[in-house]
């Protein structure tokens, strides 16, 4: 997914923590120019290529070579004005805009570029999901950079890879004269002194860019206030600077009823409208003078997903109790708690109608998506078949109607959830409850969203989570969930970059078949052809349910009417054209 959507989905989370009197306290200004956003996690780093969390301010602040328009998705000049594509598609050839310069006025050229991508992107010590799609065919090679001039640099690769330009024209440009030492040099330990670099202790007016916003300053559990960037290069028609908004906030409010206090009293200037409000948004539309935007079926998906890592930690203990992951490792026991789901309820209830079952990671609005009329298998409501496929692996119920494993052991497991997030209680709530009519005793945790990332990608010591990814139009934009040694492939998590070998893990045949169709795919240029291998990729994910996926909500965004220029779409949201709003005084 292109890194220039500023709307940053899903993957979503967080434990019921407390939120402080000072989170909740917007920001105050004289400033008139100025737009305020909530956010329900602060930033995890202010180092781009090592951010996991699906909330940072890097949209404000970095751009790649090429945008992707928000509402159609096809890609739009950003730091290259142009781009030539050889005729057997293996070659791009990017040409910068005239006078570049980062945040702090320096020039930015093609060097730069190389520095990003040699150094940091292609660093196999430095750990980021970049390098799963960039990795071209069965070799998994990295493209190759050539520079030509100051302004123009050739992207190379050795054989034809659809997403090509997408990928390599997408991807944040950084400062090679602020952080060459950083990536180039290492500590004691062997290890790149990148990854202690511009961390959230940094002095946030050091961090530089080159968006459309600079950070100002800020506060931990506060806010972060970014203020326009000087040196951004773009123009409106009458050469006037771009953007006209003056400053961001990006206000951290925990909790979603919090947020909605918020904007409702008039201190935020826009809200993700959940379900369960809508009908009080929609009714104070007029008095409270904004708008709510319907973006249609979100592109992201959520889901309940299992454990199936086998491997053990540096101690020699399991990630998963052995007990619980012979029962998530069993395809029966996944689609068995499948049909358990009621999903059609969930969406009445919870999203107020305002939704339907989801089947796929890939969004109906993709050329590559399967319908279930096409032949992709859904687990519809379905209690009797759920205790016929958990009969038929070997479980029973006692007297009590408690399931139990074929040794007796009870069925009972956690759910780890993201704290704040409403409508994502209420789904647990509801998971535990629809899994209870089965037998089962599901346990629900709620951890802060940061806490929350780092105990499924670095401890790896759960049983399910309750999450969410953010999707595109593009398959391959995902790869790094498929790929058995994606950053976010966390259904049974490799070991990522820096990180020894995981004794015990083991990947699955079907696991590997994945895999292999997202690479075929991605050297397939036949888009017939590409359809048919990412309907056998939906069509192996449905039979294995690695994911269990829930509900496709609506997407809707209440922005103030102040606001003008607003472009809304579930692809992009409410401000990827944010360099064209303005604010009225």
């Amino acid at each position: 997914m292109l890194y220039s959507k500023l709307r940053s989905l899903l993957i979503l989370l967080a434990v019921i923590a407390a939120i402080t009197l000072s989170a909740c306290t917007p920001a105050r200004s004289q400033l008139a120019n100025r737009l305020v956003v909530p956010t329900p996690s602060g930033p995890a780093t202010f180092n781009y290529p090592l951010n996991q969390s699906a909330y940072s301010v890097f949209g404000y602040m970095y751009e790649g070579l090429l945008n992707e328009n928000g509402v159609t998705s096809k890609l739009e000049p950003g730091l290259a004005e142009s781009w030539e594509v050889s005729k057997d598609g293996k070659k791009i050839v990017f040409a910068l805009r005239e006078g570049l310069k980062w945040s702090d006025g320096e020039p930015m050229t093609t060097d730069d570029i190389i520095f990003s991508y040699e150094k940091i992107y292609f660093n196999e010590k430095i750990p980021s999901g970049l390098k799963d799609t960039l990795r071209v065919g069965i070799s998994r090679q990295l493209p190759k950079l050539k520079k030509i001039d100051s302004r123009r640099i050739e992207f190379s690769v050795p054989e034809p890879f659809a997403p090509f330009i997408r990928f390599a024209g997408g991807i944040p440009i950084l400062p090679a004269h602020i952080l060459q030492e950083a990536a180039t040099q290492t500590e004691a330990d062997g290890k790149p002194k990148f990854l202690s670099a511009w961390g959230t202790d940094t002095d946030p007016k050091k961090i530089v860019g080159n968006g459309q916003y600079r950070m100002l300053s800020y506060t931990p559990n506060q806010r972060v206030v970014l203020e326009r960037n000087p040196y951004f290069w773009r123009k409106d028609t009458e050469n006037n600077s771009q953007p006209y908004i003056q400053q961001i906030v990006w206000q951290i409010i925990e909790n979603t009823d919090n947020q909605l206090l918020n904007f409702r009293s008039g201190d935020l200037d826009t809200l993700d409208v959940q379900p369960e409000v809508f009908p009080l948004l929609k009714r104070e539309e007029k008095r409270g003078k904004y708008t709510i935007f319907n973006g249609g079926p979100d592109t992201g998906s959520v889901f309940m997903c299992f454990n199936l890592n086998k491997g053990r930690n540096a101690q020699n203990q399991p990630f998963v109790d052995p007990i619980k992951s012979k029962w998530f490792l069993s395809k029966e026991f996944r689609q068995a708690i499948a049909y358990g789901m009621n999903r059609d309820a969930m969406t009445n209830n919870i999203y107020r109608g305002l939704g339907a079952p989801l089947h796929s990671p890939i969004p109906a609005q993709s050329p590559f998506y399967l319908s279930p009329e096409q032949g992709l298998k859904t687990y519809s409501y379905n209690l009797e078949k759920s205790k016929e496929l958990l009969l038929s692996a070997g479980f029973k119920y006692n007297s009590n109607g408690e399931l139990l494993d074929a040794e007796g052991n009870k069925v009972r497991f956690t759910l780890l959830m993201a704290a704040g997030k409403k409508v994502r209680e209420q789904m647990g709530t509801q998971i535990k409850q629809d899994l209870g009519k089965l037998g089962m005793e599901v346990d629900t945790q709620f951890l802060s969203f940061n806490t929350y990332v780092e105990k499924l990608r670095l401890t790896k010591n759960w049983d399910t989570y309750l999450g969410g990814f953010t999707g595109g139009t593009e398959p391959h934009s995902g790869y790094n969930i498929w790929s058995v040694k994606g950053t976010l492939h966390s259904f049974n998590q490799g070991p990522q970059a820096g990180e020894p070998p995981i004794k015990g893990r083991e990947v699955y045949d079907w696991e590997q078949k994945i895999d292999d169709l997202y690479v075929k795919a991605s050297q397939e240029l036949d888009e017939a052809k590409r359809k048919e291998l990412y309907g056998e990729t939906q069509r192996i994910i449905a039979e294995q349910v690695p994911f269990i996926y829930m509900v496709n909500p609506l997407t809707f965004e209440a922005v103030r009417d102040r606001i003008s220029g607003i472009r809304y779409s579930a692809l992009g949201g409410a401000f990827w054209n944010l360099y064209e709003l303005k604010i009225a005084e």
